[in-house]
């Protein structure tokens, strides 16, 4: 299926204070005990070549210019078995294992196939334009095209980082190509915070279908 090897993976709890609404970039160093500090305040002075940048974190995003957003308003708790078909097919046409589709639909748009971000991503499981025409899905609205096509796309990220299930979900978050950028992870909060998210239904949906 989809991971060859096993799969650790590592939660790091950063507590930091942003005043108002401005948002703030985490840095780190460790000293010569082998302890990591982190800090949410930009290095100044002495302390400037010793900190390094740990995380950026983004500005909060405007809608691009053409976009209506559109939140999740579906509350009906049938959505969560709504398209069991369709999920069933994706997992079984792309070898993605079932929940792993479910916890990144649950997580981009709570079973709601009108959900529109402000970037422009569309349906169930958040494709763009470009990446749902690129996966044979000519409409992203209709909840059954956008699932193969998402799914699709996920078999394409596993297969591109060797099925690494963080890599996976991190290219499927802020692009493939970032994630060749820094070689693994980006060092964007969002994409730490989307992670962790879709592992967490992920082995929730696991533990639900028996461990499949």
């Amino acid at each position: 299926m989809f991971l060859k090897k096993p799969l650790t993976v590592i939660f790091i709890l950063l507590l930091f204070v942003i005043s108002g609404t401005g948002l703030a970039n985490i840095y780190s160093y460790t000293d010569d005990d082998g302890t990591t500090h982190f800090t949410n305040m930009q290095p100044r002075g002495t302390q400037k070549n010793k900190f390094k940048l740990y995380m950026k974190t983004p500005e909060q995003r405007q809608a691009r210019p053409g976009v209506v957003p559109v939140g999740a308003s579906d509350h009906n708790p049938s959505r969560y078995s709504r398209y069991d078909a369709s999920i069933q097919l994706a997992s079984r046409t792309h070898s993605i294992p079932e929940p792993f589709i479910r916890a990144v639909i649950r997580v981009e748009s709570d079973y709601d196939p009108r959900v529109v971000s402000v970037a422009g991503a569309q349906g169930l499981m958040q494709l763009m334009p470009a990446t749902a025409k690129r996966m044979g899905c000519p409409n992203a609205f209709d909840p059954h095209q956008n699932i193969m096509g998402g799914t699709r796309y996920l078999r394409h990220l596993a297969n591109l980082f060797n099925g690494d299930m963080v890599l996976t979900i991190a290219g499927y978050h802020a692009g493939e190509g970032a994630v060749r950028k820094y070689n693994g992870v980006p060092p964007y909060t969002s994409t730490h915070g989307y992670i962790n998210k879709v592992l967490k239904f992920y082995y929730k949906y696991k533990k639900e279908h028996g461990g499949k």
